[in-house]
């Protein structure tokens, strides 16, 4: 089976958010007194943490628009209640792509 668009979108959606989840965790006692030695890794991990939250948030919308979705709503779900509701809007979408593919009437092929 053949990933779709929206799936791809909220593939990338859910390496951002692994990726913004290691960041918190160099944030975090036992790994921060290491980071905190260091300005210029303080910097580089914030800078990471940011950009990859909002990448985050730009692919959940991407899928949630290729799906026909409401992207505020999701959004607003993954924003608000951050990082729960980021994870629970990936599962969710994700649940609803799997079912929308599984429902959607197989196409033969066109052979001309």
């Amino acid at each position: 089976m053949s990933e779709t668009p929206a799936q791809r979108a909220l593939t990338a959606s859910t390496v951002c958010l692994a990726a913004a989840a290691v960041c918190v965790a160099f944030l975090l006692p036992p790994l921060n007194e290491r980071v905190f030695d260091s300005v210029l890794r303080i910097v580089v991990i914030s800078v990471t943490l940011a950009l990859t939250l909002v990448l985050h948030w730009v692919f959940l919308g991407i899928g949630a628009q290729r799906m026909q979705r409401s992207v505020t709503g999701w959004l607003s779900l993954a924003v608000l209640l951050f990082p729960i509701g980021g994870a629970a809007a990936l599962i969710l979408l994700s649940w609803f792509s799997s079912e929308q593919q599984n429902t959607a009437p197989a196409q033969a092929p066109h052979r001309g």
